[in-house]
């Protein structure tokens, strides 16, 4: 720690200096833990003062009551894309409790943001999307924080979580962004924020222990552990299910190709078995595919580092070859920043070395898009190396996830997927994304992949009387399938209007009999197609948005919610757009008018966005 300031009348100057030695001393954890404990000698004794004039205040008769020590309430406030911000913050309620710590489990896309100048005790745990983004269901959390409408936060204790991609420029930015913010408002922080990659487990759990011991009472904790233990254990599930460390091998029921021929990419419909499993979900979720590294690559890549494949390796004190590591444990694609510095460290290329330069993040940036691992050992080899060296590097190989595309409703006991297969060339050899090739390539009939099932509770359908506008380009269409069959299975009496966009009508106009049929029967009641290469000039989903505008509009005046899926990059803003325009042209109001129209529908979850 470095050395404090003199606060004054405070402290004597004896005084002062035994703490600035202590402090100076301390580690980062200890330095957490301390704080905490001088925080419940100060609870403590206020408590004290408080029943002491409470004792000298009340009737002879009341004069026995002791007043009950203060307590401060815990907000663990998360905002998710994926749902790990949110495993992490009902964890992180979890553990408070059992310290004895009261908590609350909230979520920023509900969050009331009056509320913020009462807190006291805060922890925040969120993602970034895209290019550092708010997760799109914080957005209005994010905007209010960052506005001139925030309170001062004097009274605020904090920390931040921040989960994100360094293969990212704004590497969890989003967080950085809450921490900075929060500070700006005066609040207190009660631990340094932690930035944390995919590979995040192990830095969130150190994360989480030094907070909570940080905020538990000393005093409470030893006298009601035994009760906060056992009330923790009844919280446990009674048998484990599968989720993303312990997936479900399903069984592969059908692989086909959706486009047709002269398509000029191809998108796979898989549907995999959840027989035997307990697995279930709502439209609007997600599946999460453990994949497999493509065994070329990783053929590709020893030979580089003329290493076998049955080289001993030991991760996370199991004994494996570095063969199987490299196919199932490793990320062995995608240039991470971590292996830049590592293969710098263990080669000493100058090129490299030279990336490292803080003047120089435009040009590091530029090479990990354009490079992947194999590229990077191939230009730049390394004699000598061992296998535990290489993966030093590297990061865990990570789920993928994917919307879902079906509903259980039409498909008992299954699980359908919308896939595009990712495949083009760099430095002249054929590249496929990591999941999916390995479902295009190495997932025939009766194969089994791993899988688990991600709830998405931000893109589920409302009540079934209410109308539906759906709106998505690709394989965004996917959870709109799902929504579909599930509206017709229980007759819903909404109505619902879909947009879809693709290349072409000929070979890219996914699931077409089946959207047909669905307007013959009445359950989907209009469609809308963008077929942007089939005429000149070409026409987008945000197009036919505008050409319906005033029909749009009204669906909104009745009700009816918006759903988008598909590209954040461009889709989803130009989408947002055309939505703006529809609302100002037809509402008859201003841009600021539009736009606070558009932000209340997402405040009151009628706007729902799934985009990647």
């Amino acid at each position: 720690m470095t050395k404090l300031e003199f606060p004054g009348s405070a402290l004597s100057t004896d005084q002062w200096t035994q703490v600035n030695q202590l402090a100076t001393s301390l580690s980062h954890e200890q330095a957490i833990w301390i704080s905490g404990y001088f925080a419940g000698l100060s609870h403590k004794a206020r408590a004290a003062a408080i029943a002491s004039d409470v004792a000298e205040l009340a009737p002879p008769s009341q004069g026995n009551l002791i007043a009950a020590p203060a307590t401060r309430l815990l907000t663990v406030l998360f905002a998710s894309e994926t749902g790990n911000s949110k495993a992490l913050a009902q964890t992180l309620v979890d553990k408070a409790a059992a310290k004895s710590i009261e908590a609350r489990l909230a979520d920023m896309a509900d969050y009331k943001t009056r509320g913020l100048k009462d807190e006291q005790d805060m922890l925040v745990i969120t993602s970034t999307h895209g290019e550092g983004d708010a997760p799109q269901t914080a957005v209005g959390f994010f905007e209010f924080l960052e506005s001139r409408k925030a309170p001062k936060l004097p009274q605020l204790r904090y920390a931040v979580l921040a989960l994100g991609d360094s293969t990212y420029e704004k590497y969890c930015e989003a967080g950085k962004r809450v921490d900075r913010r929060l500070e700006e408002l005066g609040a207190q922080r009660l631990a340094d924020r932690v930035d944390c990659d995919v590979d995040y487990e192990e830095a969130a759990e150190a994360w989480i222990a030094a907070v909570v011991t940080s905020l538990a009472p000393s005093a409470q904790t030893a006298q009601s552990a035994p009760a906060s233990a056992a009330a923790a254990q009844s919280r446990e599930p009674a048998a484990a299910t599968f989720d993303k460390k312990h997936p479900f091998q399903a069984g592969v029921i059908d692989n086909i190709v959706l486009t047709g021929r002269g398509a000029t990419k191809e998108t796979r419909h898989i549907e995999l078995s959840l027989a035997d499993s307990g697995l279930t979900y709502q439209p609007g979720d997600a599946l999460g595919i453990v994949p497999r590294n493509d065994p070329a690559l990783v053929e590709a890549v020893l030979e580089k580092l003329s290493l076998p494949a049955d080289a001993p390796l030991t991760v996370k004190q199991t004994m494996t070859s570095l063969g199987e590591a490299l196919s199932a444990t490793f990320e062995i694609t995608a240039l991470t920043p971590r292996f830049l510095d590592h293969w710098a460290d263990i080669t000493g290329a100058a090129e490299l070395q030279a990336l490292r330069a803080p003047d120089q993040k435009e040009a590091r940036a530029a090479f990990q898009h354009s490079h992947h691992i194999l590229d990077v050992v191939s230009r730049f080899p390394a004699s000598g190396i061992d296998a535990a060296q290489f993966v030093a590097g590297l990061r865990p190989l990570q789920p993928r996830l994917y919307s879902i595309s079906s509903s259980l409703a039409a498909a008992p006991d299954e699980v359908h997927l919308t896939v595009s297969t990712v495949r083009y060339m760099m430095h002249d050899l054929p590249r496929a994304g990591v999941a999916s090739g390995y479902l295009a390539a190495r997932t025939e009939a009766d194969a089994t992949i791993p899988v688990y099932i991600q709830s998405n509770d931000h893109f589920h359908l409302p009540d079934d009387d209410v109308p539906i506008l759906m709106i998505g380009a690709g394989t965004g269409v996917a959870p709109y399938r799902a929504f579909m069959q599930e509206r017709e299975a229980r007759g819903a009496s909404g109505r619902s209007w879909l947009f879809f966009g693709e290349r072409n009508f000929r070979s890219d106009f996914l699931y077409q009999v089946e959207w047909q049929e669905l307007l013959k029967n009445g359950a989907l009641s209009r469609l809308d197609l963008a077929f942007s290469r089939d005429a000149a000039p070409k026409t987008y989903v945000q197009d036919r948005l505008r050409r319906q505008g005033r029909d749009v509009y009204a669906w909104l005046e009745e009700g009816a919610y918006i759903y988008v899926c598909g590209d954040s990059a461009h889709m989803a803003p130009d989408v947002h757009a055309a939505l703006t325009d529809i609302v100002a042209e037809h509402g008859s109001l201003d841009r600021d008018e539009a736009v606070a129209y558009l932000s209340a529908l997402q405040r009151d979850r009628r706007y729902r966005l799934d985009v990647y």
